[in-house]
């Protein structure tokens, strides 16, 4: 009896002290759970680390952010059942923070460029020649002193090399003054000046020279420009009672002085419709680029 109640207690020893051993946590568990107790341990959890179990010996490398934490995960691994042994060999050094890439922003638009200066205006000076053409009959007999009369420009006319009026441009006129001549004496006269230019919505008042036409005497004509003489402006088209086919597009140089010959009778300065009058400007005209 007493030898089977030593074999019983034997085998009961032998089967707890074999279930304890089975129980020893193996190094892959140390190794796991070290890892996840440094991770969950607010003192710990920002550290960067490697942790290795053989036969229960552990070792720890890596980085930690103060020493208390270094402190704290030697207590964790410590305290883990199954460690026999550990090596610390963790350095302290703050962690770096996560880079946060930064929201990319569209890039602005380029500033606009400047826009260009606009261009100079064009000034044409005083003495350029303007040449109409008549849009109606005038004469020293008919037309009346301060009648308007219209026409357009013959003749582009152009500044410094660019264009500054073109041809067609429409012009308007002032009778300056209209004296008829008489049978036996006193002369007959017929004075124009230009007022203004239209260029597209433009309209420019404008000052010429005045152009002076007479018949005096035994019907003798004369054409000069007041205040120049014949060389500030010519005057091309009918002569005294000439009608129809007399004296059109005869075109008066400027150093000619006169236009007309010996005329008789009872004739009078006559202009046509379409003729062509050469004006000089008495004032300098800005144009609008």
């Amino acid at each position: 009896m007493r030898s089977r109640l030593v074999v019983h207690l034997s085998l009961i020893v032998l089967v707890a002290f074999s279930v304890g051993c089975s129980k020893k946590p193996n190094d892959e568990q140390i190794t796991k759970d070290i890892q996840q107790k440094v991770a969950a341990d607010p003192d710990t959890k920002d550290s960067s680390l490697s942790v290795d179990s053989k036969d229960g010996k552990v070792t720890i490398q890596g980085n930690v952010p103060t020493p208390e934490a270094r402190t704290k995960v030697e207590q964790i691994a410590k305290a883990e059942p199954g460690v026999s042994d550990l090596d610390n060999e963790t350095s302290v050094a703050p962690v770096a923070a996560p880079v946060v890439a930064a929201e990319t922003q569209p890039a602005p638009p380029p500033p606009a460029p400047e826009p260009p200066p606009p261009p100079p205006p064009l000034v044409l000076k005083a003495g350029t020649s303007l040449t109409v053409k008549t849009g109606q009959a005038l004469s020293s007999k008919d037309s009346q002193t301060g009648q308007t009369f219209m026409a357009t420009l013959a003749q582009p006319v152009s500044a410094g090399g660019r264009p500054a009026l073109p041809a067609g441009a429409t012009v308007s006129g002032t009778v300056v003054t209209a004296k008829t001549k008489g049978k036996i004496k006193g002369e007959g006269q017929l004075d124009l000046a230009l007022t203004s230019v239209s260029v597209g919505s433009h309209t420019y008042q404008i000052q010429t020279q005045v152009l002076s036409s007479t018949v005096k005497g035994k019907g003798k004509r004369t054409a000069a420009t007041t205040g120049g003489g014949a060389a500030g402006g010519a005057l091309i088209g009918g002569i005294a009672g000439g009608g129809k086919g007399a004296g059109i597009g005869a075109l008066v140089g400027a150093g000619a002085g006169f236009v007309g010959g010996a005329l008789t009778g009872n004739k009078q300065i006559e202009i046509p419709a379409e003729s062509a009058l050469t004006f000089t400007l008495a004032q300098p005209l800005t144009i609008k680029p």
